[in-house]
């Protein structure tokens, strides 16, 4: 099969080599799926770089998380009906060293779930990382029905999701965006109030929409940078959920602020979560899906021979779009 890997950390046009390797082959509780599209999110890129974690944990890795494509063998255990299935793959990569950037991907059965007619193989890669956080991140703390959520980065891959989701819920949704464009982007998506960090005071404008009593929850892509935010903003007794955070050392929390305000902060990561959660995750996916409620971010997709190009793209930020590889 053709397939992108390295061997060693460094920066995508440093690290990446395209060939041939030999075709997987599933064991018992496994499939093997005939990869269509492969997705690429930021995690995905800290493994290559060693950004988060020095180090290589295999000696030869596959890239990718997420993907979708075609199940075209089982392994021992698993129903031989599943062979011929439109799937969308998550974790493929975790804490295994292929994942789904190449022609074939084998997993265990699970990771691979059915894919709504509906939906194509773009959207399918598009789904794992993004898909589980946002749901995870909506879920965790209880219902969001009544009350007023910020989304930071709402047209982010998680964000735009976590837009959707606590809309249909029935939250009131302001979101933060870095511009004009990708205000109407996360407006279209349902947000109530786009707020511009970089031309607006973001916690004067919330004060202004919340009638200055704060909002009730925070789904939070970059804790390190908007901590300071959190104190101007949140509700008095209100919760921040924390998918992710950028750079290192201390976050300040003024305990003058946080002992008579009671914030819950939970922070959260979508490779360990319960069996349960993903199970809620995929069914609510596929409910949703095949009603046409979801909304998804437009892809730019690459050949396999530009995998280096489509990570650098992902290392550049928040466009308002996915980076796809497209293998078939």
């Amino acid at each position: 099969m053709k397939a992108a890997w390295y061997t060693k950390q460094g920066a995508p046009r440093d690290a990446f080599e395209v060939g041939t390797m030999p075709d997987p082959q599933p064991g018992a509780g496994e499939v093997r799926v005939r990869i269509h599209a492969s997705g690429i999110n930021p995690t995905d890129t800290y493994t290559r770089s060693g950004i988060r974690r020095p180090g290589m944990p295999f000696e030869r890795i596959i890239p990718h998380q997420d993907g979708s494509g075609v199940i075209d063998a089982v392994g021992a255990g698993v129903p031989k009906e599943r062979i011929g299935e439109r799937v969308w793959i998550y974790m493929a990569q975790w804490q295994r060293p292929f994942g789904t950037c190449a022609e074939y991907c084998v997993l265990p059965s699970d990771r691979a779930v059915l894919l709504p007619g509906n939906c194509d193989f773009d959207v399918g890669a598009s789904l794992g990382v993004p898909w589980l956080t946002a749901h995870r991140a909506l879920t965790i703390e209880g219902s969001i029905a009544g009350q007023t959520v910020l989304v930071a980065g709402g047209t982010g891959a998680v964000g735009y999701y976590v837009v959707q989701l606590a809309k249909i819920q029935g939250a009131r949704v302001i979101t933060t965006v870095g511009s004009a464009e990708k205000a109407a982007i996360a407006k279209a998506a349902g947000a109530d109030e786009a707020i511009d960090f970089r031309n607006e005071d973001v916690a004067t404008r919330i004060g202004a929409l919340t009638g200055g009593k704060g909002v009730d929850r925070i789904i939070e892509t970059n804790f390190a940078a908007n901590s300071k935010l959190m104190p101007r903003v949140l509700k008095k007794g209100g919760s921040v959920i924390v998918y992710g955070s950028s750079g290192t050392g201390d976050i300040p929390l003024d305990g003058r602020w946080c002992i008579p305000n009671f914030p819950t902060i939970r922070f959260m990561i979508m490779y360990e979560l319960p069996a349960d959660a993903y199970k809620h995750a995929v069914a609510d996916f596929a409910g949703l899906a095949l009603n046409n409620k979801l909304k998804h971010l437009p892809v730019k997709t690459y050949p396999l021979e530009q995998i280096a190009a489509a990570h650098e793209a992902v290392e550049k930020g928040n466009s308002g779009m996915r980076q796809i590889v497209r293998l078939q």
